[in-house]
């Protein structure tokens, strides 16, 4: 994938009218609900790795 991917709605207010920020890379705003916010990709999480409430009813 050669694009960065944009967010489809404001995580506060749920609105799709959204524009790239003046803050950076990763900044949005909210024309909605007047905020602004950032996305940051975290990482890849291990393969396989499960949380513990993940697990359902696997007790022995």
């Amino acid at each position: 994938m050669s694009e960065r991917a944009a967010p489809f709605h404001c995580p506060y207010c749920g609105e799709e009218d959204l524009r790239p920020g003046e803050q950076g890379h990763g900044a949005w705003e909210c024309a909605a609900c007047n905020r602004a916010f950032q996305l940051k990709f975290l990482g890849l999480l291990a393969r396989g790795l499960r949380r513990a409430d993940d697990r359902g009813d696997e007790r022995t």
